[in-house]
């Protein structure tokens, strides 16, 4: 019994590591072709750059971006503790000169730049079908909004079907294979509707969203460059003819809050514990990513016969 359990512990230690290089090997492809177009894009003073002050990190940018997106995948709430036990110890073999802890955290702002670019290389494909929605992102509790300093000028007081609360929302585009195609962060006071123009403005096809998404002159705008936006109506509002199709489809749009439940549940984002607001959308990137790179399985899209 007990080799059984040390062979199956085996393989899937091996599948671990395997996703580890996998992962790796992506990061790292991109970081190279990103990082000489990036520096060609800097402003300098003519001269020639200058040699990286400080000591050595110890780890390449793309090892930093993995280990950021791992934190994000290991459900650990606490990255101090997920740095020294599973980077500084499980996986010491794979990040020899790994630097401490607080040397790892000076350097995260670094990667906020490949990492957005990252992300944005790893958007979901269009399929005709998208569906949108927001979550807040709180910074502080209400009572110590007045006291809090990391985010202030940034983050605004807004209201979400919970309550009010201080930080930001967080909006998504979502396509029907539950893939991220297109994200916003706004200050918290910042309407569900203001976003949707620039978020969708490469889409066409159809989308669903709640009944925060309804109005006339904003579907008028969407509708002109080709994408139909479909809600539900309020109280005693007369809805549109919809076919049934479009009915199952809208009926479905609880997948959208589905995601985002499960990417602020596993990926640990809570940006009330940071004081570097680099660093706190640093983790936030991340976390998108780490969803992006294993998002949930899609159900197959009913197909309806007439």
């Amino acid at each position: 019994m007990d080799s059984c359990e040390s062979a199956q512990q085996q393989r899937v230690e091996h599948a671990m590591f395997s996703r580890l290089v996998e992962t790796f090997c992506e990061i790292d492809d991109f970081c190279k072709n990103f990082q000489p177009q990036w520096e060609a894009l800097l402003l300098t003073d003519g001269a020639l750059p200058s040699k990286p002050r400080g000591p050595d990190p110890g780890v390449s940018d793309s090892e930093m971006m993995l280990i950021l997106i791992l934190y994000h995948t290991s459900h650990f709430r606490n990255f101090k503790a997920f740095y020294q036990t599973i980077v500084l110890g499980f996986l010491r073999s794979s990040f020899p000169k790994a630097p401490c802890y607080a040397r790892f955290i000076a350097l995260t702002k670094n990667v906020w730049v490949p990492l957005t670019f990252f992300l944005s290389s790893r958007f979901g494909q269009k399929t005709d079908i998208y569906y949108i929605d927001s979550t807040p992102l709180h910074v502080c509790h209400n009572r110590r909004i007045a006291r809090h300093k990391t985010f202030k000028g940034l983050a605004a007081r807004g209201k979400s079907s919970t309550g009010w609360f201080f930080g930001f929302k967080l909006h998504f585009v979502f396509n029907h294979v539950r893939e991220i195609v297109a994200i916003k962060v706004t200050p918290g006071n910042i309407s569900d509707t203001t976003p949707v123009p620039e978020l969708t403005k490469d889409l066409m096809g159809k989308l669903f969203g709640d009944k925060g998404y309804l109005g006339k002159k904003l579907a008028e705008t969407l509708l002109r460059r080709g994408l139909v936006l479909m809600t539900r109506v309020r109280g005693k509002m007369k809805s549109l003819p919809m076919s049934f199709f479009d009915k199952a489809l809208l009926n479905g749009r609880n997948i959208a809050e589905t995601i985002i439940g499960h990417i602020k549940e596993f990926s640990s984002l809570r940006l009330p514990k940071h004081r570097s607001v680099f660093n706190a959308f640093t983790h936030l990137t991340a976390a998108i990513i780490a969803y992006q790179l294993n998002p949930l399985s899609p159900k197959q899209t009913p197909v309806f016969i007439p």
